[in-house]
């Protein structure tokens, strides 16, 4: 059995299915058939003005003014479709690609955008032990600064200023 016999792959869509894993490969497939439309439109526009020319150039004895470009309008009109349709092809195929790409792009977004939002709600359900504030002073002792900021009494109101 020769090597011409045996498929590449197994399956015919394996290959198209690694491409279609792949943004960077995925783009280069599309460029190549990118390519191959935008080759073919050019010579399908030097075709449109060939015809046009041999069309309109066509005239039959008894012709009237404007009789030749009547007949070959539905030739013109054929061909400026399919070159219309190649156009819209080739645009479809850049916007492929990108949309492509900015599809990885969006799934490795949503990814760190659902890791951060677990890790939200695991620190508003366990929120960290905070250390319990020291107080360097001794219950019953005044501190040597007992401004507005500290605890006061009715009883010690005469060392406070009046307002």
């Amino acid at each position: 059995m020769s090597t011409e016999d045996t498929p590449f792959f197994d399956d015919p869509n394996e290959a198209l299915r690694e491409i279609a894993k792949n943004p960077a490969a995925y783009a280069r497939y599309l460029a190549d058939f990118h390519r191959v439309v935008l080759d073919m439109a050019a010579k399908l526009e030097v075709l449109q003005r060939e015809t046009r020319v041999h069309c309109r150039g066509t005239r039959v004895e008894g012709d009237k003014m404007g009789q030749a470009f009547l007949r070959s309008f539905p030739v013109e009109k054929s061909l400026n479709d399919v070159i219309k349709n190649l156009k819209s092809v080739t645009s479809g195929l850049e916007k492929s690609a990108h949309k492509r790409h900015a599809h990885d792009e969006k799934v490795a977004e949503v990814k760190k955008q659902r890791k951060e939002k677990k890790l939200l709600k695991v620190r508003k359900n366990n929120p960290p032990l905070q250390a319990a504030p020291q107080n360097p002073q001794q219950p019953g002792a005044q501190g040597a600064n007992m401004g507005y900021g500290g605890a006061t009494s009715i009883y010690n109101l005469d060392r406070r200023e009046s307002a």
